[in-house]
């Protein structure tokens, strides 16, 4: 990596700004139902605490409040959960920029200081400079440790690098090695499983993967699309009408690569109460909808799996969160645990599946980010990260 992490940098006695993405879901009483990206950041912070930072500055955003204080989400249940996590106090701010969150910052009793949500303020996404310039008045250092929001240039992660020296923390820089590696010199066979309900959401990706994957496994709602392509009936299920012709092009570009399923698990109406069928092909029963892979395209996608040595894998195989549809999901997830493979979760709803199926310590690593992820596979740049200070 060409980029300063957080080991490159004198820590000692400075106030360390950091951004990380403690965008956890939360349910109705505000509890937090998933804390790994809250979890995935400790590391850091707790590096720069040994190094003697003089204090660790957090900032991060938490859903959509669209530049509006909405008190639902608040970073609080974050600062508590954090607490926990780390074993001493977190001071927890009303707001992250201006005169009194300054002096508060300064004077605190303790460590470790969390920021309010940066969305409260319209300026967070839109860059703006003068916000950007008030966020780094806070820290001597930035470190960017919120890989989820890489891909966008906001001044919590593009503006801020502007007026301070700038380093990736432990978290970005891992998404950036096995996402990178996985891109430029995988080891091989290198198979990617690409699912999910929408195509379109994967052109870029596809596009960018035919040329250096072994074999693309497709299933999920994107893969009807597909199968409508090369004249099969799909009955009721997800179809894209607007992308047949780009998938007809897709399959041309990789016909040896492209694997789709050769059978289905159908149902009448998509609920958990239907009765499900398995198809004996490809092809689906007019007034059926397809809801997840069949046992055949399970033993097919485990033969094209069992000798890879690199595998990355975004979006599910079926609808798992449906336990009746998720055996596709399970069973390929259950197999790639068993490897010894380099095996690359791109997260979002495919790093939800493998937590729900309590895989997570099998996988080499699951990304924090669904969209940067997303982005990254596709061979774009993302802004975030190349804002930070080269080495």
């Amino acid at each position: 990596m060409n980029k300063l992490t957080i080991r490159d940098i004198q820590l000692k006695d400075k106030k360390v700004l950091i951004r990380v993405d403690f965008n956890v879901p939360l349910d109705g009483d505000l509890n937090i139902t998933d804390d790994i990206r809250i979890k995935a950041a400790v590391p850091t912070i707790k590096y720069a605490l040994e190094k003697g930072a003089k204090k660790v500055i957090l900032m991060s955003h938490l859903g959509r409040p669209d530049g509006k204080v909405v008190g639902k989400y608040s970073l609080k249940p974050a600062a508590k959960r954090l607490q926990e996590l780390l074993g001493e106090p977190v001071k927890q701010l009303d707001d992250c920029v201006g005169d009194k969150v300054k002096s508060e910052v300064d004077s605190s009793k303790e460590r470790v200081v969390l920021l309010e949500n940066l969305r409260f303020y319209a300026q967070e996404e839109a860059n703006d400079a003068e916000f950007a310039k008030q966020l780094s008045g806070l820290g001597d250092i930035f470190v960017n440790d919120a890989f989820g929001t890489a891909h966008r240039a906001h001044a919590s992660t593009e503006g801020v690098t502007r007026y301070l020296k700038s380093a990736a923390g432990f978290l970005l820089e891992k998404e950036i090695q096995y996402l990178g590696e996985a891109l430029k010199a995988p080891a091989r066979p290198f198979v990617v499983i690409l699912g999910g309900a929408k195509v379109s959401d994967k052109i870029a990706m596809i596009e960018n993967m035919l040329p250096k994957a072994d074999a693309i496994l497709i299933g999920g709602g994107m893969a009807y699309t597909f199968l409508k392509a090369m004249g099969k009936p799909i009955g009721n299920s997800k179809l894209e009408k607007d992308k047949i012709d780009m998938a007809v092009k897709l399959l041309d570009a990789g016909k040896n690569k492209i694997c789709l399923p050769i059978d289905h698990i159908i149902v009448d109406k998509v609920d958990p109460a239907a009765k499900p069928q398995v198809t004996d092909g490809q092809d689906i029963p007019e007034g059926m909808i397809a809801v997840d892979i069949g046992p055949k395209t399970i033993k097919e996608f485990q033969n094209k799996l069992g000798n890879a040595k690199t595998i990355v894998w975004n979006g599910p195989l079926g609808i798992f969160e449906m336990d009746a549809f998720s055996k596709g999901t399970w069973e390929v997830a259950q197999f790639i645990s068993g490897l010894k493979t380099t095996s690359i979760i791109g997260g979002g709803d495919t790093a939800a599946a493998i937590a729900k199926f309590k895989l997570e310590e099998k996988m080499t690593h699951i990304s924090t980010g669904g969209g940067a992820s997303l982005e990254f596979l596709e061979g774009k740049t993302l802004p975030a990260i190349a804002a930070l200070t080269d080495k």
